[in-house]
């Protein structure tokens, strides 16, 4: 989609694009059909960008393309997933694992490890800065781009730009931030890191000047007499409710439970609003129905026994774009597109069972005995999401499951089933942002706020999330955790650790609760068993606030003089580099 910048240059002589920011390390590039330096002698580079390129809305349309291709990427989805859900207790090297990868499983992180570098989100955040700073003047040019649409695709881009901070700021703390384009080579971006709290601050408050421009809904849910189907565009693109479910999210890492309660609202108000007018073309749906009032995809359809279970993965997980999820990363299964290598590589496929990560036994074993303090026997996210025998990965790596936990005793009575993804195209999805997400959410703001009914209705919350996992059976007694606010924090935790295995949360939640703390504590007792060898110098270690954030890679130092080491990994390899 990118290449649709190099119309504007001679076919003859089509060349670079480059946008180079040094500090940051971005650049978009493709491949140069002549040398790129004959390019530079035609035509001055800010000349090509200024003149000949920023002239109609398609030019946009191109780059806005080009920002979601970053995150679809895979040296973008490999640290989605690394910097979020490595380092907790949900995984463990599996077959075959890389050094690169088992370094980081042993908490052993230096600056020269390659999962440090942080080049491909500031190569989506500098596309979205351009959009930002070019598409007003596009739409003053071109009759046929209109401020609607021009405002959205702003929206757009600076909730991709948002999204790709959030990753670099949860995942190194303080990193250097601008939202101004990298157009001119005489620029300087050479910047100092700039702090969590401040970053925080500046993409809550671009969010809420765009929040009202985002696209509501791109396409109307299809409908075709009793069946239904839920376009790619509303959840693979950014719509409103992805701005509201992105703003609760940072509104809840800031502290500002209230704000977080609200745009948490928002959301579930348009989507029990989605839910009324589908019910109304379609009349009764089998596979959604209100759980507690909230519209879920249930595990059972209505009036299939409830007996076999896995509707819900099979919708969120094995097809994508469910009625459920708010932004996703959507992967075509076609040759010669993109594929999720992330889980394809580390999770499993068809041909490996098992990929470089492993479920961690140690804290998921004796479920089937009912004996695991996580997860309970009627719990269907452990089945769908792990392989019970080996624990080899199954979330996103099936395309479908089906199974009954109902009076089961034995590993055979579930009488799972199940279909792998195709090795070869692999187009699993990668959620960012589901329903779920935002009652849980919710339901920790209302903890944290603790006012009146808070904690009722923050149960209540966590009680549907829990209730649909284990096809409506009730597995949680209010009277044990309305109690007091602790007890509510530790339940809202699992609950997210239940739900989000594996989804690349993990880990960030565990650096959330330590930054409310003002310690290590939890995050310690929720990942020591996962360290068989050296597992007393690790608890030390993590006993370090710093530790629990990235270094910065060593070439990052080397080219930026204003950027300070993390003291945690300051032993020394980077003093030369350090300021």
């Amino acid at each position: 989609m990118i290449t649709n910048i190099y119309n504007k240059v001679s076919e003859a002589r089509k060349q670079i694009f480059h946008f180079s920011l040094f500090a940051f390390t971005l650049i978009l590039q493709v491949p140069c059909l002549v040398s790129c330096s004959d390019f530079l002698d035609i035509l001055p580079m800010n000349d090509v960008v200024l003149e000949n390129y920023w002239t109609e809305r398609a030019d946009v349309s191109s780059v806005l393309n080009s920002c979601y291709e970053s995150l679809e990427s895979s040296d973008a989805l490999m640290r989605m997933g690394i910097w979020g859900e490595l380092r907790s207790d949900n995984l463990v090297k599996g077959a075959n694992v890389p050094n690169d990868i088992n370094e980081i499983l042993k908490e052993n992180i230096v600056s020269t490890n390659p999962y440090c570098n942080w080049s491909k989100f500031y190569e989506c955040i500098n596309r979205c800065n351009t959009i930002c700073h070019y598409a007003p003047q596009v739409q003053a040019i071109d009759p046929n781009y209109s401020e609607e649409e021009m405002k959205a695709n702003v929206a757009e881009a600076a909730t991709l730009r948002a999204i790709s901070y959030f990753y670099l700021i949860r995942t190194f703390r303080d990193v250097p931030y601008s939202t101004r384009p990298s157009i001119d080579d005489t620029q300087s971006f050479i910047l100092p890191a700039t702090k969590f709290d401040d970053v925080l601050d500046s993409l809550i408050n671009d969010l809420e000047r765009v929040k009202d421009d985002a696209v509501r809904r791109y396409m109307v849910d299809r409908v075709d007499g009793s069946r239904y189907t839920f376009p790619a565009e509303n959840s693979s693109r950014i719509t409103r409710q992805a701005v509201w479910a992105v703003l609760a999210d940072l509104y809840l890492w800031k502290g500002d439970w209230d704000n977080a309660v609200k745009y948490c609202d928002l959301v579930i108000e348009a989507k029990t609003k989605q839910y009324e007018e589908l019910v109304e073309r379609v009349g009764d749906i089998k596979e959604i129905d209100l759980v507690d009032s909230i519209p879920m995809i249930l595990e059972s359809p209505v009036g299939g026994g409830g007996i076999t279970c896995g509707s819900s993965y099979n919708d969120i997980f094995g097809s994508g774009n469910s009625f459920e999820s708010i932004f996703e990363l959507y992967f075509l299964n076609e040759e010669n597109k993109p594929q999720n290598t992330w889980v394809k590589n580390y999770y499993g496929n068809s041909r490996n069972s098992r990929g470089y990560l492993s479920a961690n036994e140690l804290m998921l074993g004796e479920v089937i005995k009912n004996s695991n303090t996580l997860f309970k026997r009627t719990d269907g996210r452990f089945w769908e999401s792990c392989d019970y025998s080996d624990f080899a990965i199954r979330k996103y790596v099936r395309r479908s499951v089906s199974y009954t936990t109902k009076n089961v005793t034995t590993e055979n009575g579930l009488q799972l089933s199940e279909s792998l993804r195709p090795e070869a195209r692999f187009n699993a999805p990668w959620i960012l942002y589901r329903l779920s997400d935002v009652l849980l959410i919710k339901a920790e703001a209302l903890i944290e706020r603790g006012n009146g009914d808070d904690f009722e209705q923050a149960f209540k919350l966590i009680n549907i999330v829990n209730k649909r996992a284990n096809n409506l059976t009730e597995t949680l007694k209010k009277a044990d955790y309305v109690i007091t606010k602790l007890q509510m924090e530790n339940l809202v935790m699992e609950e997210r650790q239940r739900e989000f295995m594996f989804e690349g949360k993990r880990w960030f939640d565990l650096v959330r609760r330590s930054r409310r703390d003002g310690n290590t504590v939890y995050l310690v007792s929720a990942v020591q068993n996962k360290f068989e060898q050296n597992g007393n110098a690790i608890r030390i270690k993590l006993s370090d606030m710093n530790i629990i954030f990235m270094p910065y890679s060593k070439n990052e130092l080397k080219v930026n003089p204003q950027l300070s080491q993390n003291p945690a990994y300051n032993n020394g390899e980077d003093s030369e580099f350090s300021r």
